[in-house]
Formats: C-alpha cells, sequence, structure tokens
C-alpha cells in the first residue's frame, strides 16, 4: 500500500482517484493521522473487515470516522457495520465527494478525523 506521511486536504477527487499535496492516489484513498494511503477496495459491496485493518490499528488517533461510498450514498453492508461495531467506530458515511468536503472542512479545523473513501470512476 503506498503511503503519503501527512495527512492532508484532498484537493481533487474522480476520474478513478485523489490528488493531495505532493501526492495522486489512483483507486480509492484512507486517510489516516498517520498520513494518506491508497486503499484497494473499489466498491462498497465488496468491502471485506480486512479491507479496515490499519484503520482499526489506528482507532485511537481520530475522534471521527468518514466513510465515502462513491457516487451515491449507500448504506455499508451488514457485516461491515456489525465490524466497526465491535472496533467502537460509528462511521459517517455519504458519497464520496460529500465525504471529501467533510474531511477537507475538519482537516481545516484541526480535527482527529479518518476517512476511507471509495474512487468516483
Amino acid at each position: 500500500m503506498a503511503h503519503y506521511p501527512k495527512q492532508t486536504a484532498i484537493l481533487a477527487y474522480g476520474d478513478g482517484g485523489f490528488r493531495f499535496a505532493d501526492g495522486l492516489c489512483r483507486g480509492s484513498l484512507l486517510s489516516l493521522p498517520s498520513g494518506m494511503y491508497d486503499w484497494p477496495p473499489t466498491e462498497l459491496a465488496r468491502l471485506t473487515e480486512g479491507d479496515f485493518t490499519t484503520l482499526a490499528a489506528e482507532r485511537a488517533a481520530f475522534d471521527i470516522f468518514l466513510l465515502g461510498t462513491g457516487p451515491v450514498m449507500v448504506r455499508p453492508p451488514a457485516a461491515i457495520m456489525a465490524a466497526f461495531a465491535r472496533w467502537g467506530l460509528a462511521p459517517d458515511w455519504m458519497e464520496t465527494g460529500a465525504a471529501v468536503r467533510t474531511h477537507n472542512l475538519l482537516i481545516a479545523e484541526g480535527r482527529r478525523v479518518a476517512a476511507a473513501l471509495l474512487l468516483v470512476p
């Protein structure tokens, strides 16, 4: 998994990727207090618990968790929601564009945020 060692605002998204600071991610993106990571999942329906191991490992480092569900807002699968509950996570899920805007606002406010953002084709 590629890693940019600083969490930062997302400058652009769409066309299958994200642009931020000095980085470019082709595909989905995981933004954590430890930095920005290429994130392999591409579809909400195919998410597994294993897709969130990095996020779960950093649980103590953030207070807010955003889940960008792609081009439309869709409730995450029940199995993923159950895993979030076990890990003590209460995600705010929304379409990816809204999640990017919320992420950037929270970063600007100095809030402790994590975001798992599925790509927008």
